[in-house]
Formats: structure tokens, sequence, C-alpha cells
């Protein structure tokens, strides 16, 4: 073959100028966006409670301190609880929405999916704002509770996300032959639906609880008594001398989202090949 056969050979693509200072766009804006986030990990063993460069040296003794907090011990309960109650609500509202959008024609359908969407367009403090002067209007005190409804209400848009692109891929004739063998509507959606969708609904449940996890806005509004751990994070942001253990407990956290997160995408994915018919047949 060629050279110019090869330069004209289809599928090869060249990439000019254009696509170089896209790539380097594309690395300065990640730098841009990331690289102060990883200075959390470095400052967090750092021996001196100070965070700055040079580094006096390594040490652990953040890290071995902060599960002999007792304060930092129950906001993680709370986190906890909250995260996995708004995660399963949410992932069961956006189950009901997403099938609701993807299966059915009605009216007001594009609005409605619009309406669930609103939170990831509005400012966060406008929306916990508005949730606290409806819970006070409702007579219902701050608790754990008040804060489970915000984040199921900033969650669901994202959880609809995922279980969309689920639903959309799911090829309806599974669900004929499932009629037409004789099985009931309910049991086609438990037997046949779910299992094909179940990548997208584990893949909800870590991305709503990952949300509700490091939400802070909605919780520190909505919040009673009890702190969450980016309220307790807060308060301890006002003692210079807690500041080490702090960004010991939000290197764990980002650790922690990053894992979830990831596993989150990779359900997703899963789901996608499942449910994408090739040539009549499922990868």
């Amino acid at each position: 073959m060629t050279a110019a056969a090869a330069r004209t050979r289809p599928g090869r693509r060249r990439f000019g100028p254009k696509g170089g200072w896209l790539t380097v766009y594309a690395a300065l804006y990640i730098a841009f966006l990331y690289l102060p986030v990883l200075f959390l990990p470095i400052f967090s063993v750092n021996t001196a409670a100070t965070p700055k460069f040079p580094l006096n040296g390594f040490t652990w003794k953040w890290y071995e301190g902060l599960p002999r907090t007792p304060e930092l011990l129950d906001a993680a309960w709370n986190s906890l609880v909250v995260g996995a109650s708004s995660a399963v609500l949410a992932t069961v509202f956006g189950i009901l929405a997403a099938r609701a959008i993807t299966r059915y024609r009605f009216p007001g359908r594009r609005p409605i999916n619009g309406l669930i969407m609103a939170p990831l367009v509005l400012p966060e403090i406008i929306v916990a704002i508005s949730m606290l002067l409806v819970i006070l209007q409702l007579g219902l005190s701050l608790s754990l509770f008040t804060v489970v409804l915000g984040h199921v209400l900033v969650c669901v848009p994202y959880s609809m996300t995922v279980l969309t692109s689920g639903f959309e891929g799911f090829d309806r004739s599974l669900e004929e032959a499932s009629a037409d063998l004789g099985e009931s509507a309910f049991g086609t959606f438990r037997r046949v639906t779910l299992p094909m969708v179940t990548p997208a609904i584990v893949s909800s449940l870590l991305v709503c609880f990952t949300i509700s996890l490091d939400e802070f806005i909605i919780a520190f509004f909505l919040t009673g008594t009890e702190a969450t751990l980016p309220i307790y994070i807060w308060g301890q942001l006002r003692f210079a001398a807690k500041l080490p253990g702090v960004l010991a407990l939000g290197t764990l956290l980002l650790v922690g989202s990053f894992i979830l997160l990831s596993i989150a995408e990779a359900l997703r994915r899963r789901a996608a090949r499942r449910t994408r018919p090739e040539g009549g047949l499922y990868a």
C-alpha cells in the first residue's frame, strides 16, 4: 500500500493542530480542577499542623486519632443513615419516574421531566431555603428526617439520569413475550425488567449515596442537633488545631467517593451493554 493510499484509507483520523490544542486544553482543565484536591492527602500526612511547604515529616497520627473522636463517629453514623435512606428512596422514585417517562406517552410528559430535573440547575441554597420554609410551615422540627427529605429531592434527578439510560436501552419485546406467556404486568416487571436494569439500579444507589454523603448546603439548613459529616467538618474548621484531622477525614471521604463513583460508572456501562441491541441480540 502506498503512502498516499495509507493517508486516505477510510477509518484513519488525522489529528491536526486543533486536536493538539484540545488535548492541551483538556490537560490544563483537569489540572486546574483536581490539582488543589491532590494537596489534601499530601498535607494529611504532614507532621506539622499547618498545611504548608516544605513538609516537616511523614505521620499517620492524624488518621489514628479519628476513631477516638466520639463526635466524629456520631456524625459518620448520621451520614450513613441519611445517605442510605436517601439513596433507597431516591432510587425507588427514580425507578417509577424513569419507567413512566420511557414507557408511556401522556400529557405534560416533557414539562414533568423538566421539573424533576430542575434541582440540577437551581442553586442549592435556593432549594435549601425553600425547603426550610416549607418544613417550618408544616410544623416539622429539623432533624435527620428533614435532611433525608432534602437529599431525596436533590438525588432523584441523578437517579433518573442513570435509570432512564437503563430503561431506554431495554427491548420492549422481552416484556411483550412475557405477557404473551401469561405473566402479569407486575410479574413481568419483577421477573424480566428489574433483572435487566439491576446494574443501573445499583449504580443509582451508589451515586445517590455518594451525593448525600458529601452534600453540605441542604444539610446545613435542614439539620437539627444531629450533625452529618460535612456539618461536623464545617464546625471543626473554626479551630486551627483541628485542621489536620479535618484533612485526614476529607481524604478518606475523597477516596471513598471516588471508589463508589467508579463502581457506579462501571455498573452503568455494564447495564448499557446488557440492554443495547446488536443485530437482534444483546451484548
